[in-house]
């Protein structure tokens, strides 16, 4: 196998429930994730791994496959989403299954897409790394970020806070959508980058992230 796609989605979301089939604009939520899976042409497998009877039918329904439930061990809060891959991967070893490419995609990304998807698998493949996580720059120097101390602000940074913004690194930071590895190096340590326009970008763990992207995604798709 050349390339296959891990949704993780698992039943136990509790500041939003149900979250990761929850209704957004139409369809549910999760899938967004694979849609854009299945558009990017990329992918000789979709999978997704849950813990959720439900999860998986919805799952199904979209096209995706489950090939078997997740373990209670890796579905609680506190397993994190290497162990769920891990244990993935373990099961296709099982199966005499070695992916060459691992593509992790959260359930919850309304406006991931085909093309971002191709896009960053082409640079991956072609730079040899390890790995590729998409990242967004921030939109405020951070270098010049205060704290609180004793009940008054201070500079995290005091010998950046006259300079410029222009005259400071660009930082960034992950987005929280998807990832690639190679499928033998969850934890390699030559990571590239794939800087995406923030327009895109939105985490969605709290009802009022929630919408906020409902109306990012009415914006984006002029409805």
């Amino acid at each position: 196998m050349n390339a296959l796609a891990i949704i993780t989605a698992r039943g136990g979301s509790k500041r939003i429930p149900r979250k990761n089939i929850k209704e957004f604009m139409g369809k549910p939520m999760i899938a967004y994730a694979i849609d854009a899976c299945k558009d990017s042409g990329i992918f000789d497998e979709i999978m997704v791994s849950t813990d959720d009877d439900e999860i998986a039918t919805v799952a199904r329904e979209f096209g995706a496959n489950v090939p078997f439930m997740r373990s209670a061990k890796n579905s609680d809060d506190y397993a994190t989403t290497n162990d769920v891959l891990t244990e993935v991967l373990e099961q296709y070893q099982k199966r005499g299954i070695k992916p060459s490419v691992v593509c992790c995609v959260y359930p919850c990304v309304p406006f991931l897409d085909g093309e971002i998807l191709r896009l960053a698998y082409d640079k991956f493949k072609s730079s040899g790394a390890d790995g590729l996580t998409p990242v967004v720059k921030f939109s405020f120097p951070i270098q010049r970020a205060f704290r609180i101390k004793d009940g008054f602000l201070e500079y995290r940074e005091p010998q950046n806070a006259s300079k410029r913004s222009q005259d400071l690194e660009p930082m960034y930071h992950d987005v929280g959508m998807f990832y690639f590895y190679k499928g033998t190096k969850l934890n390699g340590k030559n990571i590239i980058p794939y800087i995406i326009d923030e327009s895109v970008a939105q985490d969605i763990d709290t009802m009022e992230d929630w919408k906020m992207a409902e109306i990012k995604f009415k914006v984006k798709n002029e409805l």
